[in-house]
């Protein structure tokens, strides 16, 4: 039993540290959010406006009480008044289905905002990617670049100094040093040099 709960919640550690769940949490937690703000500018902003405009054409003051009535039940209020028992009348909220689209038509218009700006980050990343490796080959090459490709390095570089093409220059020769000669060859340039000497005098 012990070793089933210790599996148990080995398992599960490792299912919350996939990152698709974490991908998923943030997901969730975002659009949460951003539901409630899509509502606030529902309700606060366009369903004001739009209340005006129905209400100058239906004659009602609220998209809540636009409603076509399929069966109609009638109660005595508090006051004495006859007035539509909405609880145990049929009808059809135009006003909740009018205020749904329009949460709809939000939320798909912010959606294609965000989508249309992610794609149009990766065309320019793969745009950037394309232009660093022709640029490249050309700096290699001691090719002119055109004034469009220069621009673009100009600009490139001011954002992205790392990554930037650069023309390589050639590595200065580095002459090998000097090594120290063994007590061999020191003894062998004495007795060179002494026989240099005997040869002299004679």
């Amino acid at each position: 039993m012990k070793n089933e709960m210790k599996k148990f919640f080995k398992e599960f550690k490792t299912f919350i540290n996939r990152g698709n769940v974490v991908d998923l949490s943030v997901g969730v937690i975002v659009g949460s959010a951003f539901t409630a703000i899509v509502n606030a500018l529902s309700n606060n902003i366009i369903k004001p406006v739009t209340n005006w405009v129905l209400a100058a054409c239906l004659g009602s003051n609220s998209l809540d009480g636009i409603y076509t009535y399929l069966k109609t039940s009638y109660m005595t209020n508090d006051a004495g008044e006859t007035v539509i028992d909405l609880a145990n009348s049929i009808y059809i909220d135009w006003g909740a289905f009018i205020n749904a689209v329009i949460n709809f038509i939000i939320i798909a218009f912010v959606v294609f905002l965000i989508v249309k700006f992610i794609n149009k980050a990766k065309d320019a990343t793969h745009v950037n990617e394309k232009l660093c490796k022709i640029v490249q080959e050309k700096l290699d090459k001691d090719e002119p670049l055109t004034k469009a490709e220069a621009r673009w390095l100009k600009r490139f570089t001011k954002r992205n100094p790392d990554k930037a093409p650069k023309k390589n220059m050639p590595q200065p020769v580095e002459e090998p040093a000097p090594v120290e000669p063994t007590a061999t060859e020191k003894l062998l340039a004495e007795i060179l040099q002494e026989l240099k000497q005997k040869n002299v005098k004679e």
